[in-house]
């Protein structure tokens, strides 16, 4: 297929640089669907092997009609900054040289807000405040994930970072000039892996990307003004 197509097969996370918002979009709930439907052939109650309907949006287990619906985990993703810097974190899975915002699934019975504020705690210390929601995104890692994407600040003079280090690799602070020159740089992440600088941000199609692009657009307008 590769010969006839002209084209090679690449894990989902490379074709992530490579694809446009309406094909990743596609492409996520095409991916979302099959591996949900791959793991819910039975019913968790009877046993008994599942039917997916005609549009295979649900199944449903023919001896009790219960129904089965595709789901999502809801993850917040957060961009904390302490008003003139904002704080990115990696884990020892990213590309070498990336950093993005923190993020954790949410508990059950657990609000947004409340998730933030454990997340950032639990993962480098920190206590915010100030949580203001940017956006969402559906994400296909590891399983189907409903990203929200919010930003929250720190009281000045409380920004000493405690990195959990069984969440995360490394976490810091990065200062505007920083960020942004991160955002304007050109070319694949193996052509920028290549360079000296040591920031690499994620691709244009995730939420984080949004996310550090927005803070920079309002730090950038902030200091134009004073």
């Amino acid at each position: 297929m590769e010969a006839e197509l002209g084209g090679s097969f690449v894990k989902l996370r490379q074709a992530l640089l490579q694809l446009n918002s309406v094909d990743s979009s596609l492409l996520f709930t095409a991916q979302a669907l099959l591996r949900w439907h791959d793991g819910h052939q039975f019913c968790s109650k009877s046993g008994q092997p599942t039917q997916k309907n005609m549009a295979g949006s649900k199944r449903v287990c023919p001896s009790n009609n219960i129904i089965y619906y595709p789901q999502m985990a809801p993850v917040v993703i957060t961009l904390v900054s302490d008003g003139a810097r904002c704080l990115l974190a990696r884990q020892s899975s990213f590309p070498r040289g990336l950093y993005s915002a923190l993020a954790g699934f949410c508990d059950i019975g657990e609000r947004v807000e409340e998730a933030v504020h454990r997340e950032v705690a639990e993962e480098v210390g920190l206590e915010v405040e100030n949580i203001q929601y940017s956006a969402s995104q559906h994400w296909p890692f590891p399983n189907s994930s409903l990203m929200i994407a919010c930003h929250a600040t720190v009281k000045p003079g409380h920004t000493e970072i405690q990195v959990n280090l069984k969440e995360l690799e490394a976490a810091a602070w990065f200062s505007l000039d920083e960020v942004a020159t991160a955002l304007r740089r050109k070319g694949s992440f193996a052509q920028q892996q290549s360079e000296a600088s040591p920031l690499m941000l994620p691709p244009k199609l995730a939420v984080a990307h949004h996310m550090i692009k927005e803070w920079v657009e309002k730090q950038s307008r902030s200091s134009l003004a004073a």
